[in-house]
């Protein structure tokens, strides 16, 4: 199935042009209830409805380092500290948003607004101190992820060996368009991954790439307990601005559009907007850091 969120909440399956309307009140509450969603009978054509971020997750939880590419990257640039696999943080879940929502640039707060594009999981039922083996039994699905991240403001953090503030800025994360369950995908490890910026393409890869498997990344994790409905990311892959010969001419910018692809789930549009545009004032004060 392909789950979507759609207009003031509503839950659906997406099939094809058409969004079939489930019997659920919250996504994440589909995911706590255990059970097969049933459809009500309604339907939706997708160019009718408005999709929103697929679920409101109680936890979100980072991988980074995780790809090996993304690691070799980093040393090709000088990055100031180590990328390296099991690095984990959490994100601000308010900093979510869906399809086609903008990205606001906060100029007052980065000049470095950078892409990383993610395969991420949404849990399908609580557990904790559960092994690699049994973590299949904990996959409720798979959505793309767009980290966004103020590289300026990373570096800065990075300082102290640990990082929140530059992924966590008001619509830094945006998720969706829909999950897609484990049915549909197949072997998770064999996904091409795309993000594109304009049209032109800025990261590729396949989630076969990965340092450790999805397996161990949500048995690791586990030792923090998981809520149904939790989303856990495994990494971005080569191909950031911040990590490239010439960061300062792909940073994003006002006006960009970033369209984020992962095969068997579809492709994360989200338009990057000014401060004024979003808000219709100039940008606070720029902070004394």
């Amino acid at each position: 199935m392909k789950l979507v969120t759609f207009d003031d909440g509503r839950v659906g399956e997406l099939r094809g042009d058409k969004v079939l309307t489930l019997d659920a009140p919250s996504m994440r509450e589909l995911f706590e209830r255990g059970q097969t969603p049933t459809a009500t009978g309604e339907e939706q054509a997708l160019d009718k409805i408005k999709l929103r971020a697929p679920i409101a997750p109680k936890k979100f939880i980072h991988t980074a380092g995780n790809f090996r590419e993304h690691e070799e990257e980093s040393k090709r640039v000088g990055w100031s500290h180590e990328i390296a696999p099991w690095i984990v943080f959490f994100q601000n879940v308010d900093a979510i948003i869906g399809p086609d929502e903008p990205v606001v640039y906060p100029e007052h707060l980065t000049e470095e607004l950078d892409y990383e594009l993610e395969l991420a999981i949404v849990v399908s039922k609580a557990g904790k101190w559960f092994s690699a083996e049994e973590a299949a039994g904990y996959i409720g699905g798979y959505v793309i992820f767009n980290d966004i991240t103020a590289r300026d403001i990373q570096r800065r953090e990075m300082r102290s060996g640990v990082f929140s503030f530059c992924k966590g800025i008001d619509t830094f994360c945006p998720l969706g368009p829909c999950i897609v369950t484990p049915d549909e995908i197949g072997d998770p490890h064999d996904l091409k991954m795309e993000l594109r910026v304009n049209g032109e393409r800025r990261q590729e890869s396949y989630s076969g790439n990965m340092s450790v498997t999805i397996p161990e990344i949500l048995a690791h994790y586990s030792a923090l307990g998981y809520s149904a409905g939790d989303v856990v990311s495994t990494g971005t892959v080569s191909g950031v601005a911040g990590f490239s010969e010439d960061a300062e001419s792909l940073y994003l910018k006002p006006g960009d559009v970033i369209e984020a692809e992962i095969d068997k789930i579809g492709v994360l549009r989200n338009p990057v907007v000014s401060w004024q545009e979003a808000h219709g004032e100039p940008p606070p004060p720029r902070p004394n850091w």
